[in-house]
């Protein structure tokens, strides 16, 4: 337990609703283009994710439910950015933990099969692996029902 958390609800159930706020490839979508921006206006959000407005504002809304990004007001348009560096910080990591899993999947992937009578191919190999690997953050987004 954190010595520094002062609160009735455990932190690990305050970690936990973070992280459901950040379960959807939207959402993970909308914070990678703020994090390569200072901020971004809603409009450039919409056309960069796919989103339809009304879509893209509830997945703003968990973000900002969640203290994750911040709304400012501009020459009469509605502009987001990250909440704080952290939240770039968080993107980061999570990048640098799929990128070892996946090259731990690839090493025992090639391990067993260097153990198999028949050898797969090493290109086999990749190509099956490659297929796991997360889509582009540049491809619109498909709207889920």
């Amino acid at each position: 337990m954190d010595k520094t958390w002062d609160s009735p609800v455990p932190l690990s159930d305050v970690r936990a609703d973070l992280f459901k706020g950040l379960a959807h490839p939207a959402r993970i979508q909308i914070l990678e283009i703020l994090s390569a921006a200072e901020s971004e206006p809603v409009s450039s959000l919409r056309t960069r994710t796919g989103l339809e407005a009304s879509n893209l504002s509830q997945h703003l809304g968990v973000l900002r439910r969640n203290h994750l990004i911040t709304a400012s007001r501009r020459d009469g348009q509605l502009y987001y950015q990250l909440a704080c560096p952290e939240v770039e910080g968080l993107l980061t990591a999570a990048r640098l933990l799929l990128q070892t899993l996946l090259e731990t999947t690839r090493h025992h992937l090639r391990q067993a099969s260097s153990e198999r009578e028949e050898e797969v191919p090493p290109e086999q190999v990749d190509r099956d692996i490659d297929s796991m690997e997360p889509q582009s953050q540049d491809r619109p987004l498909q709207a889920t029902g």
